[in-house]
């Protein structure tokens, strides 16, 4: 069996990976088929932009259903799969535990296992050619203290909540399957990403969104948890030099060298907000934060040591933080009927469990 020149998206219809397949439209040729369940965190408005594309082929399905995926590694022959499918969002897996391991685990788990069957069916050719791009997290790794050294990828995993001991166990399968198969595999852990399209959950949008209407700004804790913030497309960027450069069965780093304690991002942005959308009936809105009650087992710090892929591959992050941010608001200022699409009733009430009792 020969390779074509396409590519299978697991998630792709969600934050990261549509901004991933939208960018390689722009930068990339052959087909793109997308394979996203379209949960709450999937929205097809995300890739309308390429309405009447004939090079994207859009699948509605889930990474749990074996049978769907090998049909269509069959049927389009892609020369790699990138895998951005998966539960995401620390909170909700701390409140719904099962969800993020059938999906994190058992869904990757049938991925591989149907990659391996297509990649031993492959020409010589085609088995060299062939990629497993699976995309992971610093949550992996654990916590760090304020003088810690960053996460590099030789660090021990020691996942704390239950979203992060999901994608440590998908980890794992993923550099099993590797060293018991040979299946080329290469894994990136990332950073904290923010940027257009982010589902209003998490930190980011949800601040900036209350914020532009006036709501208290929820923050866990004292507010200094530390995160490395990644623009979206700097991630992107790093994914695509890790798929056609990353050597199989090796792990890459990808961090925005950004350090940022949750509470100086609610204030960046903030500060941006009031710069371009002024409201004298809300004030400054630094005046809306409220802090409340920490989460169970929320890490200090997470920091990203993304030498080896600059020295490797030759990728390095291109966007600051405070430049990113503006980006990100001003997008979310242009695109508001994308939000009120996406802030669904489901969505009202996901707040109101996650912050209600807080």
């Amino acid at each position: 069996m020969e390779l074509t020149d396409t590519i299978l998206v697991t998630g792709g219809a969600g934050f990261i990976g549509s901004n991933f397949v939208l960018d390689w439209f722009q930068l990339a040729s052959g087909t793109v088929v997308t394979l996203d369940k379209l949960t709450y965190a999937g929205n097809l408005n995300n890739l309308k932009s390429l309405k009447g594309e004939s090079r994207h082929v859009f699948v509605q399905g889930d990474i749990c259903d074996a049978e769907l995926f090998g049909g269509l590694l069959a049927s389009h022959r892609p020369r790699a799969v990138i895998h951005f499918a998966a539960e995401s969002h620390v909170d909700r897996s701390i409140k719904e535990p099962g969800e993020f391991v059938r999906t994190n685990v058992q869904g990757t788990l049938n991925l591989l296992e149907k990659s391996r069957q297509y990649w031993a069916e492959l020409n010589d050719d085609g088995r060299a050619r062939f990629r497993f791009l699976h995309v992971s997290t610093d949550e992996v790794y654990g916590s760090l203290g304020a003088s810690d050294a960053a996460f590099t990828e030789r660090t021990p995993y020691a996942p704390n909540s239950p979203y992060a001991a999901s994608k440590a166990g998908s980890d794992h399968l993923v550099r099993a399957y590797f060293h018991t198969y040979g299946l080329p595999v290469v894994t990136t852990n990332c950073s904290n990403n923010y940027g257009p399209f982010q589902f209003p959950e998490k930190l980011i949008p949800l601040v900036l969104l209350n914020a532009l209407e006036g709501k208290p700004l929820p923050v866990y804790g004292d507010g200094m948890n530390v995160r490395d913030w990644l623009f979206v497309a700097d991630h992107c960027a790093g994914i695509r030099c890790a798929l056609e450069k990353g050597k199989p069965g090796e792990t890459y780093n990808i961090g925005g060298r950004n350090e940022r304690t949750n509470l100086e991002v609610v204030t960046t942005i903030c500060d941006v907000l009031d710069e371009l959308r002024p409201d004298a009936a809300i004030g400054p809105r630094r005046s809306l934060i409220t802090y409340v009650t920490d989460r169970p087992g929320h890490d200090r710090r997470y920091a990203i040591d993304a030498t080896k892929i600059q020295n490797e591959l030759g990728w390095r992050p291109q966007t600051l933080f405070e430049q990113g941010i503006r980006q990100t608001v001003a997008w979310y200022l242009g695109n508001m009927d994308w939000v009120d699409d996406v802030r669904s009733g489901a969505y009202q009430a996901w707040l109101q469990v996650n912050y209600g009792g807080r």
